[in-house]
């Protein structure tokens, strides 16, 4: 094992610059993901045969391929119909697209758990669907699915280390730049282990914590 210590302390400042650039390409990406999952479960339990279609379709191809075949369709394949992006703005869009299928099944879950008769009331009271929606369901359906957004954006802090492949310098990529400069193998990646610990372990305790708070509240 070729770890060594100054190595190791040395390789952080350079790897917290990359754990920089994972926690921006994470917090863009699930923020665009937010908006396209919440229209996307607004889709997916309309009464519209043609947007549930789509919703349901957008939903199981991101779900159902591979985020790494998804990076290298947006990077490589884009520009064969004349779209070209940079890196950054590729990996971006490709994992926006990919947590946008997973928050849409969140916020899916989250309305389809408030009881039925809750719409039934607001529409009794004059309100249009949207209206009810609005105001009635989606406030008490955005406290029930913080949680699992929570830990949605921890697989994401995670999966963003896919966009290494397009040679966007993220933490990942920036350690294995080390292993090469340094001819060292574990000192670089045990720093690189360890920030995405200290990045990823409180926000999966805050979502456990939240869990266990909604749970105590009778919040199913």
């Amino acid at each position: 094992m070729d770890f060594k210590f100054d190595v190791f302390l040395s390789s952080l400042p350079f790897l917290l610059k990359g754990a920089k650039v994972t926690i921006t390409l994470s917090l863009v990406s699930v923020a665009i993901g937010l908006l396209i999952g919440l229209g996307a479960a607004l889709f997916k339990i309309s009464k519209n045969l043609i947007f549930r279609t789509l919703g349901s379709t957008y939903v199981e191809v991101i779900r159902g391929t591979p985020l790494l075949l998804q990076i290298m369709i947006t990077y490589y394949g884009l520009p064969a119909v004349g779209i070209k992006l940079d890196a950054i703005t590729a990996g971006i869009v490709a994992l926006s697209i990919n947590s946008g299928a997973y928050c849409a099944e969140i916020f899916r879950a989250g309305i389809e758990s408030i009881e039925k008769g809750q719409m039934e009331a607001a529409r009794s009271l004059g309100m249009t669907y949207a209206q009810a929606m609005r105001y009635v369901i989606l406030p008490q359906a955005i406290k029930r699915v913080v949680p699992p957004l929570t830990n949605e954006f921890v697989a994401m802090l995670k999966d963003s280390s896919l966009v290494s492949t397009i040679a966007v310098a993220e933490l990942l990529r920036r350690g294995r730049q080390l292993m090469g400069t340094l001819a060292n193998v574990w000192s670089p990646l045990i720093g690189v282990g360890l920030i995405y610990l200290v990045m990823t372990i409180p926000l999966t305790q805050l979502a456990q914590r939240m869990e266990r708070r909604l749970r105590k509240s009778g919040v199913h």
